[in-house]
């Protein structure tokens, strides 16, 4: 039996092996303040920073809005990593929770980040009640180590902590997820992003900013709790890390930085679309290889596909608050805006105050089109979210699921969120006059 004094050295050792791997996590975070020298502060766009102005060493770190990165520490030369499988209460926006299956905590699970050559040693622990194992989505490595449960090793059952090693030969957006009852696992929320640095960046490796954002979608019936894995075409929220806009966090830029964002697609059905508005940016790379630069596609829309990764890049040249979402409206609307009977150009006369006889909440819905649901102020099921919404500078945004915001701003010193920004003065769409109008005959 253990003593109080081997206790407390166990303590400390396990102290000093977190606050070592506290210390990596935060050198491997991409919460850093790269705030340099500023820019200038003049609307409009501007050339990218000078390199002088990145952080030392030979790559910007990953930022996972609303996620996390993995902490790790070295051992011998090499990276070690502790994954741990396990159930979540996982909240995708406020009003809306349920209980998933992730890693360490979280839904979806950290963002794995590490530099071309690196040997890595990663931990898996399965808390589940059911086996696992974590394929690496894109990885070149021994087939001994690629994670599929009954082709290239045993499952992991409850209880078991397995050990996977092997070393980066590639650099790249990557992934990981289960390879077993992949339909139930991965629906439930554990998969995350695998990412790759070069171990010796050209000059258009490096990057202000770098982002990573896993795509995937859910089907949770309101007023329950539990996503449903056996959902194959009706999925009722859609989100980016896990979370449903009004709940994603914005992208934060400095004006004329550099920009990486990486896309990942581990939802069970569903291409997206990515649009962001006001820039055009160049298709870095589709899966796990990078493109050379003369054959790279400049566009305003990627499409990120099942199963696969997609990098854009471009020079934060515009500020301002910009839209960033799928394109598939329906992947824009919350729980709530699904399975809604069409009631647009009914004349619903009347109707409300019959119904309200025997339903006293009862309101006639989108009978003059569907934007007006965000400003209604309905009984909701418990644990549900409403169709659309979020509080903007000039109203609602009737927009929710697989949305948010890049915000873009002059002569910033921290990436916290900057607020809503300030347009110059005349430079908003605003209502046309009388005379304005009248010109129009």
């Amino acid at each position: 039996m253990i003593n109080r004094r081997e206790m407390i050295a166990g303590s400390a050792a396990a102290l000093a092996s977190l606050s070592a791997m506290i210390q990596s996590a935060k050198a491997a975070s991409g919460d850093h303040d790269h705030a340099g020298s500023e820019l200038d502060a003049a609307a409009g766009r501007t050339h990218h920073e000078p390199a002088s102005s990145r952080p030392s060493g030979n790559y910007v770190p990953v930022i996972t809005p609303n996620g996390a990165t993995l902490p790790w520490k070295l051992e011998d030369g090499v990276k070690v990593f502790h994954l741990i499988a396990e159930e979540v209460d996982h909240e995708f926006v406020s009003g809306l929770r349920a209980r998933c299956w992730g890693y360490n905590g979280r839904v979806h699970g950290p963002t794995i980040e590490a530099v071309e050559g690196d040997r890595v040693r990663i931990f898996v622990t399965n808390k589940l009640p059911e086996p696992t194992s974590v394929h690496w989505h894109g990885l070149r490595l021994i087939n001994g180590m690629d994670g599929v449960a009954g082709l290239t090793q045993r499952a992991i059952a409850p209880g078991e902590t397995y050990k996977y090693e092997f070393t980066l030969n590639q650099h790249g957006t990557h992934m990981y997820h289960p390879h077993f009852d992949e339909m139930t696992q991965m629906a439930l929320g554990m998969m995350g992003m695998f990412i790759i640095h070069p171990r010796e960046p050209a000059e258009d490796d490096i990057v202000d900013r770098d982002f990573a954002i896993m795509l995937s979608e859910w089907r949770i019936e309101p007023g329950t709790s539990r996503p449903v894995p056996t959902e194959m075409t009706d999925f009722n929220v859609l989100t980016m890390n896990a979370r449903a806009y009004p709940g994603t966090e914005p992208l934060v830029v400095r004006t004329g930085q550099r920009v990486r964002i990486r896309l990942g697609n581990l939802g069970p059905m569903d291409h997206h679309p990515i649009h962001l508005h006001g820039y055009e940016f160049r298709i870095a790379a589709t899966g796990a290889s990078p493109l050379r630069r003369e054959i790279q596609t400049v566009t305003d829309t990627v499409l990120a596909p099942v199963g696969t990764t997609r990098t854009i890049e471009f020079t934060a040249d515009a500020p301002g608050d910009w839209a960033f979402h799928c394109h598939m409206t329906h992947h824009l609307m919350n729980q709530m805006g699904h399975d809604v009977p069409n009631m647009i150009g009914v004349d619903a006369h009347g109707l409300s105050q019959k119904m309200n006889k025997l339903l006293p909440d009862y309101m006639t819905m989108g009978t003059t089109g569907m934007g007006e649901m965000s400003h209604m102020h309905m009984s909701m099921p418990e644990n549900s979210v409403p169709m659309l919404g979020g509080k903007g500078p000039f109203g609602v945004i009737d927009m929710g699921g697989m949305f948010t915001i890049l915000k873009v701003r002059d002569g910033l010193t921290s990436f916290d969120d900057p607020g809503w920004y300030e347009h110059p003065k005349g430079s908003v769409a605003s209502p046309a006059t009388k005379e304005e109008i009248a010109r129009l005959t």
